[in-house]
């Protein structure tokens, strides 16, 4: 694409993942936001709803009917479940690539999908084509795919967490792997729900999803898939009183060979290269503020005296855990610097 810029469009673009996706693109070099869809909002300019992107986005939301967004190099979806599935095929055929930042092409088994969304898949040919967008896992494949499923936020920390691990068969799989993890507010999406409303979600902690999260499954197929094994996998979500930020405290069982080595330098060496991965020094915990509005995932790790490891992830879970990691995706894409548009130092305080 040297020379001209992408053409982005973006379907869902009044909620915090597409506010997100515009805040990132604003300033991305080698992109022109060519059309930000909205049903409700049609007409009106996106600059107007959200005041924080006067000055750097001067397009206006178009009714989803009327945007042509096959005139679109790429086009993110930052919708409800079930919209990308519906829209992709006739896009892939404009030679248009898509990413989804729901959950339409997370789930390989079409049948598990339909079990926890209650839906059919409506274009299982494209689910089978889709790649798993983690790029410090798929790069390569991201490099030639047309449909990515970016990850859910939950479920990119928890793989990045642990990846070095299942990579090297340092877990052992004996003992169930435990991810006890924490979000803020913002990761219920921008609605009216009594559960987060300020009085509510404030001055407050709960855990949620804890009979079966959606999350789960799709952790559960990459923790095999990258295993090639049999696991036991326990997830438990909680809700926090803050606005964005999510922190992940991991907890396996490690094999022998693990303990007789390194893991600080095992860690350190399988991100050395991962701009957006920080393996935090022995000794230190990450916080969430450390990693707020940016693209960055921090880890920590603390082995424990019975054979067991703590492994402590955080993330923005609006951009590593959601828009960030796609705009990354897209860059991957389409041969740019993969960095490009996310050098953004994180907020503090």
């Amino acid at each position: 694409m040297e020379n001209q810029k992408l053409k982005v469009g973006i379907v869902g673009g009044t909620g915090y993942t597409g506010v997100e996706l515009l805040r990132l693109l604003a300033t991305h070099p080698d992109v022109e936001i060519a059309a930000v869809t909205s049903r409700g909002e049609a007409g009106l300019a996106v600059a107007e709803l959200f005041p924080s992107l006067r000055g750097y986005v001067d397009v206006s939301f178009s009714n989803p009917e009327n945007a042509d967004l096959s005139a679109c190099d790429v086009v993110f979806f930052a919708t409800p479940h079930g919209v990308a599935m519906r829209q992709a095929p006739a896009l892939l055929a404009s030679n248009t690539k898509v990413i989804d930042l729901a959950a339409d092409f997370r789930l390989q088994d079409s049948a598990v999908f339909e079990q926890w969304y209650n839906m059919p898949h409506s274009c299982p040919d494209v689910l089978q084509a889709s790649v798993y967008g983690i790029a410090e896992l798929n790069r390569e494949q991201i490099k030639k795919a047309n449909v990515i499923a970016n990850p859910g936020c939950y479920p990119t920390t928890v793989l990045l967490g642990l990846l070095p691990l299942l990579e090297h068969a340092y877990i052992d799989y004996t003992a169930p792997i435990i991810a006890d993890a924490k979000s803020g507010v913002s990761g219920a999406g921008r609605k009216a729900a009594v559960p987060t409303l300020f009085s509510e979600a404030s001055d407050n902690m709960k855990a949620y999803g804890v009979s079966g999260h959606r999350h789960h499954p799709e952790i559960e197929a990459q923790l095999k898939q990258l295993a090639s094994a049999d696991l036991q996998f326990i997830f438990t979500p909680h809700l926090v009183p803050m606005i964005r930020g999510m922190l992940t405290t991991l907890y396996v069982k490690l094999t022998d060979d693990a303990k007789a080595v390194d893991l600080q330098s095992v860690y350190a060496q399988r991100y050395e290269h991962e701009g957006f991965v920080d393996v935090l020094p022995k000794g230190s915990l990450p916080e969430t503020r450390s990693v707020r509005g940016s693209n960055h995932l921090r880890i920590a790790l603390q082995p424990q005296a019975n054979g067991y490891l703590t492994v402590v992830v955080v993330q923005d879970n609006l951009v590593k855990g959601a828009a960030g990691q796609a705009v990354q995706n897209m860059n991957i894409m389409f041969g740019l610097e993969e960095q490009q548009g996310l050098g953004v130092v994180p907020l503090m305080p």
